[in-house]
Protein backbone atom coordinates (compact mmCIF):
# COMPACT_ATOMS: atom_id res chain seq x y z
CA UNK A 1 0.00 0.00 0.00
CA UNK A 2 1.02 3.48 -0.62
CA UNK A 3 0.47 7.44 0.66
CA UNK A 4 2.15 9.79 -1.13
CA UNK A 5 6.33 8.87 -1.48
CA UNK A 6 5.27 6.02 1.64
CA UNK A 7 4.83 2.74 1.69
CA UNK A 8 4.22 -0.67 3.48
CA UNK A 9 6.28 -2.50 0.58
CA UNK A 10 4.57 -5.75 -0.54
CA UNK A 11 2.08 -7.27 1.58
CA UNK A 12 1.81 -11.36 1.83
CA UNK A 13 0.02 -13.88 4.02
CA UNK A 14 1.24 -16.92 4.56
CA UNK A 15 -0.97 -20.07 4.58
CA UNK A 16 -0.11 -23.06 6.67
CA UNK A 17 -1.63 -25.94 7.92
CA UNK A 18 -3.45 -25.87 11.53
CA UNK A 19 -3.59 -28.63 14.26
CA UNK A 20 -6.12 -31.27 14.34
CA UNK A 21 -9.67 -29.60 16.17
CA UNK A 22 -10.39 -30.90 19.33
CA UNK A 23 -13.17 -33.42 19.68
CA UNK A 24 -15.19 -31.57 22.21
CA UNK A 25 -17.17 -27.74 21.26
CA UNK A 26 -19.14 -26.67 17.63
CA UNK A 27 -17.46 -28.93 15.27
CA UNK A 28 -17.74 -28.31 11.23
CA UNK A 29 -21.07 -29.60 9.63
CA UNK A 30 -21.99 -30.59 6.38
CA UNK A 31 -25.47 -30.69 5.01
CA UNK A 32 -27.60 -29.88 2.29
CA UNK A 33 -27.70 -26.03 3.48
CA UNK A 34 -24.10 -25.81 3.78
CA UNK A 35 -23.54 -27.62 0.40
CA UNK A 36 -26.12 -25.33 -1.11
CA UNK A 37 -23.95 -22.58 -0.18
CA UNK A 38 -20.73 -23.58 -0.86
CA UNK A 39 -21.67 -25.01 -4.49
CA UNK A 40 -25.49 -24.31 -5.12
CA UNK A 41 -28.90 -26.13 -5.15
CA UNK A 42 -28.06 -28.26 -7.81
CA UNK A 43 -25.23 -29.73 -5.58
CA UNK A 44 -27.20 -30.39 -2.55
CA UNK A 45 -28.99 -33.83 -3.45
CA UNK A 46 -26.70 -37.31 -3.19
CA UNK A 47 -25.05 -38.76 -6.35
CA UNK A 48 -27.96 -40.55 -8.45
CA UNK A 49 -25.29 -42.86 -10.39
CA UNK A 50 -23.86 -45.77 -8.00
CA UNK A 51 -20.71 -47.15 -9.21
CA UNK A 52 -21.80 -50.75 -10.24
CA UNK A 53 -25.09 -48.61 -12.35
CA UNK A 54 -22.35 -46.52 -14.08
CA UNK A 55 -20.09 -49.77 -14.61
CA UNK A 56 -23.26 -51.40 -16.39
CA UNK A 57 -23.67 -47.98 -18.83
CA UNK A 58 -20.35 -48.14 -19.60
CA UNK A 59 -20.18 -51.61 -21.61
CA UNK A 60 -23.37 -50.33 -23.48
CA UNK A 61 -23.53 -48.61 -27.12
CA UNK A 62 -25.31 -45.30 -26.89
CA UNK A 63 -27.43 -46.94 -29.77
CA UNK A 64 -28.94 -49.55 -27.77
CA UNK A 65 -29.49 -47.11 -24.76
CA UNK A 66 -30.93 -44.63 -27.31
CA UNK A 67 -33.87 -47.80 -28.49
CA UNK A 68 -35.05 -48.26 -24.79
CA UNK A 69 -34.84 -44.80 -24.25
CA UNK A 70 -37.45 -44.32 -26.94
CA UNK A 71 -39.37 -47.82 -25.98
CA UNK A 72 -40.34 -45.38 -23.02
CA UNK A 73 -41.95 -42.48 -25.03
CA UNK A 74 -39.02 -40.08 -24.71
CA UNK A 75 -37.78 -39.40 -28.15
CA UNK A 76 -35.61 -36.01 -27.59
CA UNK A 77 -32.80 -37.69 -25.33
CA UNK A 78 -29.67 -37.62 -27.60
CA UNK A 79 -27.29 -34.18 -28.11
CA UNK A 80 -27.28 -33.79 -31.38
CA UNK A 81 -24.60 -32.54 -33.40
CA UNK A 82 -21.77 -32.90 -31.21
CA UNK A 83 -18.88 -35.76 -31.87
CA UNK A 84 -15.60 -36.69 -29.62
CA UNK A 85 -12.48 -34.51 -29.75
CA UNK A 86 -10.59 -37.90 -30.26
CA UNK A 87 -8.65 -39.75 -27.38
CA UNK A 88 -10.94 -41.01 -24.92
CA UNK A 89 -14.24 -41.30 -25.65
CA UNK A 90 -16.78 -43.46 -23.51
CA UNK A 91 -17.99 -41.44 -21.01
CA UNK A 92 -20.81 -41.67 -18.42
CA UNK A 93 -22.10 -39.16 -15.57
CA UNK A 94 -23.78 -37.11 -14.40
CA UNK A 95 -24.87 -33.10 -15.96
CA UNK A 96 -23.55 -30.15 -14.21
CA UNK A 97 -24.58 -27.51 -16.66
CA UNK A 98 -23.68 -24.26 -17.91
CA UNK A 99 -25.40 -21.75 -20.32
CA UNK A 100 -24.06 -19.26 -22.78
CA UNK A 101 -26.21 -16.39 -24.06
CA UNK A 102 -25.82 -14.71 -27.22
CA UNK A 103 -22.70 -12.03 -27.41
CA UNK A 104 -23.94 -8.30 -25.68
CA UNK A 105 -21.16 -6.45 -25.82
CA UNK A 106 -22.45 -4.08 -22.76
CA UNK A 107 -22.82 -7.55 -21.13
CA UNK A 108 -20.20 -9.37 -21.76
CA UNK A 109 -18.15 -6.57 -19.66
CA UNK A 110 -19.87 -7.21 -16.62
CA UNK A 111 -20.16 -11.49 -16.90
CA UNK A 112 -17.54 -11.82 -19.00
CA UNK A 113 -14.27 -11.00 -17.23
CA UNK A 114 -13.01 -12.61 -13.81
CA UNK A 115 -14.08 -15.46 -12.05
CA UNK A 116 -17.49 -15.91 -14.90
CA UNK A 117 -20.44 -18.16 -14.92
CA UNK A 118 -17.80 -20.27 -17.27
CA UNK A 119 -14.95 -20.37 -14.75
CA UNK A 120 -17.33 -21.10 -11.58
CA UNK A 121 -18.78 -24.20 -13.64
CA UNK A 122 -15.30 -25.81 -13.64
CA UNK A 123 -13.95 -25.16 -10.19
CA UNK A 124 -17.83 -26.44 -8.96
CA UNK A 125 -17.32 -29.44 -10.88
CA UNK A 126 -17.52 -32.77 -8.56
CA UNK A 127 -16.09 -36.70 -9.26
CA UNK A 128 -17.93 -38.23 -12.14
CA UNK A 129 -19.97 -35.23 -13.23
CA UNK A 130 -20.03 -34.26 -16.99
CA UNK A 131 -19.74 -30.09 -17.60
CA UNK A 132 -22.64 -29.89 -20.14
CA UNK A 133 -23.00 -26.27 -21.72
CA UNK A 134 -25.65 -25.23 -23.56
CA UNK A 135 -24.16 -22.73 -26.96
CA UNK A 136 -27.27 -22.50 -28.84
CA UNK A 137 -25.49 -24.85 -31.27
CA UNK A 138 -23.38 -22.22 -32.40
CA UNK A 139 -19.81 -23.11 -33.32
CA UNK A 140 -18.46 -20.60 -34.67
CA UNK A 141 -16.63 -19.67 -31.39
CA UNK A 142 -14.60 -21.77 -28.89
CA UNK A 143 -16.54 -22.69 -25.44
CA UNK A 144 -14.16 -24.37 -23.72
CA UNK A 145 -10.17 -24.86 -24.23
CA UNK A 146 -7.20 -26.72 -22.75
CA UNK A 147 -6.96 -25.27 -20.12
CA UNK A 148 -10.15 -25.11 -18.46
CA UNK A 149 -10.42 -28.62 -19.76
CA UNK A 150 -7.63 -30.14 -17.74
CA UNK A 151 -8.87 -28.26 -14.77
CA UNK A 152 -11.69 -30.05 -15.40
CA UNK A 153 -9.69 -33.03 -15.67
CA UNK A 154 -8.08 -32.78 -12.33
CA UNK A 155 -11.66 -32.01 -10.53
CA UNK A 156 -12.68 -35.32 -11.75
CA UNK A 157 -14.91 -34.97 -14.09
CA UNK A 158 -16.54 -37.62 -16.37
CA UNK A 159 -16.38 -35.56 -19.28
CA UNK A 160 -17.08 -32.26 -21.44
CA UNK A 161 -20.48 -31.57 -23.45
CA UNK A 162 -20.83 -28.44 -25.47
CA UNK A 163 -23.12 -27.67 -28.72
CA UNK A 164 -20.83 -24.94 -29.52
CA UNK A 165 -17.01 -24.66 -30.75
CA UNK A 166 -14.01 -26.58 -29.04
CA UNK A 167 -10.58 -24.26 -29.00
CA UNK A 168 -7.19 -25.70 -28.82
CA UNK A 169 -8.95 -29.16 -30.14
CA UNK A 170 -5.59 -30.94 -30.97
CA UNK A 171 -4.36 -30.30 -27.47
CA UNK A 172 -7.94 -31.59 -25.91
CA UNK A 173 -7.77 -34.75 -27.79
CA UNK A 174 -4.89 -35.67 -25.93
CA UNK A 175 -5.98 -35.07 -22.43
CA UNK A 176 -7.43 -38.40 -21.00
CA UNK A 177 -11.10 -36.56 -20.77
CA UNK A 178 -14.01 -37.39 -23.10
CA UNK A 179 -14.91 -34.42 -24.82
CA UNK A 180 -17.74 -34.22 -27.09
CA UNK A 181 -18.32 -30.78 -29.59
CA UNK A 182 -20.12 -29.31 -32.32
CA UNK A 183 -16.79 -28.65 -34.23
CA UNK A 184 -13.45 -26.65 -33.72
CA UNK A 185 -12.58 -23.44 -33.61
CA UNK A 186 -10.03 -21.15 -32.81
CA UNK A 187 -11.75 -17.78 -31.56
CA UNK A 188 -12.31 -17.30 -28.08
CA UNK A 189 -15.46 -17.22 -26.19
CA UNK A 190 -16.31 -13.65 -26.25
CA UNK A 191 -16.88 -13.70 -29.98
CA UNK A 192 -20.30 -15.15 -29.82
CA UNK A 193 -21.28 -15.98 -26.22
CA UNK A 194 -21.56 -14.22 -22.97
CA UNK A 195 -20.80 -17.12 -19.94
CA UNK A 196 -24.23 -16.43 -17.97
CA UNK A 197 -25.50 -19.03 -15.40
CA UNK A 198 -24.74 -22.48 -14.10
CA UNK A 199 -26.81 -25.53 -11.98
CA UNK A 200 -29.99 -25.03 -14.67
CA UNK A 201 -32.18 -26.79 -17.04
CA UNK A 202 -30.77 -26.31 -20.25
CA UNK A 203 -30.76 -27.10 -24.00
CA UNK A 204 -28.03 -29.22 -25.55
CA UNK A 205 -28.27 -30.30 -29.30
CA UNK A 206 -32.06 -30.11 -28.85
CA UNK A 207 -32.05 -32.06 -25.27
CA UNK A 208 -33.40 -30.73 -22.47
CA UNK A 209 -30.85 -31.49 -19.73
CA UNK A 210 -31.17 -30.92 -15.85
CA UNK A 211 -28.40 -30.96 -13.36
CA UNK A 212 -27.79 -34.74 -12.25
CA UNK A 213 -29.13 -36.44 -15.50
CA UNK A 214 -26.90 -39.34 -16.33
CA UNK A 215 -25.09 -38.58 -19.73
CA UNK A 216 -23.59 -41.71 -22.14
CA UNK A 217 -21.37 -40.88 -24.98
CA UNK A 218 -19.55 -42.81 -26.97
CA UNK A 219 -18.30 -42.73 -30.93
CA UNK A 220 -21.99 -42.49 -32.08
CA UNK A 221 -22.93 -39.37 -29.55
CA UNK A 222 -24.30 -38.66 -26.19
CA UNK A 223 -27.67 -39.65 -24.91
CA UNK A 224 -29.51 -38.39 -21.62
CA UNK A 225 -31.22 -40.59 -19.36
CA UNK A 226 -33.49 -39.66 -16.70
CA UNK A 227 -32.19 -40.90 -13.31
CA UNK A 228 -34.82 -42.33 -11.68
CA UNK A 229 -34.78 -44.64 -14.92
CA UNK A 230 -31.54 -45.26 -15.41
CA UNK A 231 -30.85 -48.72 -13.89
CA UNK A 232 -34.20 -50.33 -15.38
CA UNK A 233 -33.19 -49.09 -18.53
CA UNK A 234 -29.51 -50.82 -18.46
CA UNK A 235 -31.24 -53.81 -17.36
CA UNK A 236 -32.50 -53.66 -20.86
CA UNK A 237 -30.43 -52.77 -22.47
CA UNK A 238 -27.87 -55.29 -21.36
CA UNK A 239 -30.63 -57.80 -22.56
CA UNK A 240 -31.07 -56.30 -25.97
CA UNK A 241 -27.25 -56.62 -26.61
CA UNK A 242 -27.17 -60.41 -25.52
CA UNK A 243 -29.65 -60.69 -27.92
CA UNK A 244 -28.01 -58.41 -30.60
CA UNK A 245 -25.15 -60.78 -30.40
CA UNK A 246 -26.72 -64.12 -30.89
CA UNK A 247 -28.37 -62.68 -34.02
CA UNK A 248 -24.88 -61.43 -35.34
CA UNK A 249 -23.21 -64.63 -35.06
CA UNK A 250 -26.38 -66.28 -36.90
CA UNK A 251 -26.05 -63.43 -39.44
CA UNK A 252 -21.83 -63.72 -39.66
CA UNK A 253 -23.20 -67.37 -40.03
CA UNK A 254 -24.75 -67.08 -43.01
CA UNK A 255 -28.58 -66.82 -41.98
CA UNK A 256 -31.47 -64.37 -43.60
CA UNK A 257 -32.64 -62.08 -40.77
CA UNK A 258 -36.67 -63.18 -41.48
CA UNK A 259 -37.99 -64.17 -38.05
CA UNK A 260 -33.57 -63.20 -36.59
CA UNK A 261 -33.64 -59.63 -36.35
CA UNK A 262 -36.04 -58.79 -34.54
CA UNK A 263 -35.56 -62.36 -33.01
CA UNK A 264 -38.73 -63.71 -33.26
CA UNK A 265 -40.68 -65.98 -30.75
CA UNK A 266 -40.09 -69.07 -32.81
CA UNK A 267 -35.75 -68.47 -32.36
CA UNK A 268 -35.96 -67.50 -28.91
CA UNK A 269 -37.58 -70.46 -27.81
CA UNK A 270 -35.45 -72.53 -30.06
CA UNK A 271 -32.14 -70.89 -28.44
CA UNK A 272 -33.36 -71.08 -25.04
CA UNK A 273 -34.21 -67.69 -24.95
CA UNK A 274 -37.11 -66.20 -22.37
CA UNK A 275 -39.72 -64.39 -24.13
CA UNK A 276 -39.25 -61.13 -24.12
CA UNK A 277 -41.12 -59.22 -21.35
CA UNK A 278 -42.72 -56.23 -22.23
CA UNK A 279 -41.04 -53.08 -20.91
CA UNK A 280 -42.06 -50.64 -17.74
CA UNK A 281 -40.98 -47.19 -17.51
CA UNK A 282 -40.62 -47.20 -13.89
CA UNK A 283 -39.05 -50.49 -13.45
CA UNK A 284 -35.68 -49.96 -11.11
CA UNK A 285 -36.70 -46.44 -10.33
CA UNK A 286 -33.73 -44.65 -8.38
CA UNK A 287 -34.64 -43.11 -4.60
Amino acid sequence: MTAGTATTGRLSNTVADADPLPGWGAMPRVDDAVRADAWGPAHTREPVLDEATATALRSLSTATLSSQIRKRGLQHMTVDGVHPAGGAVKMVGTAHTLRYLPLREDLFERYGGGMNAQKRAVEELRPGQVLVMDARRDASSGTIGDILALRALRRGAAGVVTDGGLRDSAAVAGLDLPVFHAGAHPAVLGRRHVPWDTGLPIACGGALVQPGDVLVGDADGVVVIPPDLVRGLAEDAAEQEAQERFIAERVAAGEPVEGLYPLGPRRRGLRGLAPRRPTNPNRGAMS
